[in-house]
């Protein structure tokens, strides 16, 4: 197959360009920034219809959640006029597109985990813009929503929490948030998959075991070799200054799509942990 990868240089973009060039059997092409603004219409059309891929990974997005309530009309141009252009193209050509979307489309009320068939409902512009990507698709593709990404390459809590190990002796981290961590390189495992088979509809693409960022904090420092017992917790309300976006209190998706389709669940995220805190302690 010839596939595009959107974001190609991102922290998913990355590894799917990796796992796809490893798997030596597709035509990759990786498009990102300086050299593709895909807020370029003409651009955008210009270069599927002239490299004509079979399946479109769209990774790209304005991930940046608090920037994005002061930089709305950015956020919609790259979160849901870019998906526009690329979905007006893969239908020129017939190109099966892979939507990488968030589990900041709901509200995070909910008592248990969101399964693909619950109502969105976006609290934030980021989560807004992120569903009306969604709503440019066609009902024949797929759409991957995620949550907690951390990787190798790019900025992410791991790093951030190996960083301020040696900077400060105890480090706060919120109890009343919770989610599912998802690591890069499996995440690009999921949405490889949805690309290559073509499947269409919404699925949830995370690594499994629930817990709250505090918790997850305790999980990288044991990771690591640090006490974590050094993570103290504290609530989202006693943040200090306040985070300009709302936070999801729950983010935890149920990847009940995946199973449904026969595909093997995702593994504990405590494995892809303890192998990226190997990887970046080398």
């Amino acid at each position: 197959m010839k596939i595009l990868v959107t974001g190609s240089r991102g922290q998913l973009g990355t590894e799917v360009m990796a796992l796809l060039e490893a798997q030596r059997q597709h035509e990759v092409l990786g498009l990102d920034l300086p050299d593709h603004d895909l807020t370029d219409r003409d651009h955008v059309l210009a270069v599927l219809t002239a490299w004509r891929p079979d399946a479109v990974i769209h990774g790209a997005a304005y991930t940046a959640v608090d920037l994005c309530e002061t930089d709305v009309e950015l956020a919609y141009r790259v979160n849901c006029a870019a998906t526009r252009f690329l979905a007006d193209g893969a239908r020129r050509i017939g190109a099966h597109v892979v939507y990488v979307s968030t589990d900041y489309v709901f509200d995070g009320t909910k008592a248990e985990p969101y399964v693909e068939w619950d109502r969105p409902n976006p609290q934030t512009v980021y989560g807004r813009t992120k569903l009306g990507g969604e709503q440019e698709l066609d009902p024949g593709w797929a759409v991957a929503r995620t949550s907690w990404v951390c990787g190798r390459h790019g900025n992410n809590m791991v790093k951030t929490l190996l960083r301020l190990a040696g900077e400060r002796e105890t480090l706060s981290f919120v109890e009343d948030q919770i989610g599912h961590p998802t690591f890069a390189r499996d995440l690009a495992a999921m949405v490889v998959r949805l690309a290559v088979e073509r499947v269409p509809g919404t699925f949830h693409t995370t690594n499994q075991g629930a817990v709250s960022w505090y918790q997850f904090a305790r999980e990288v420092f044991a990771a690591a070799g640090h006490d974590p017992d050094r993570i103290q917790p504290t609530t989202t309300d006693q943040l200090q200054p306040p985070r300009p976006a709302v936070r999801p209190a729950n983010s935890v998706l149920d990847n009940m799509a995946w199973r449904l389709h026969g595909f093997t669940p995702s593994r504990d995220f405590r494995e892809p942990l303890a192998e990226l805190v190997a990887d970046l302690e080398r």
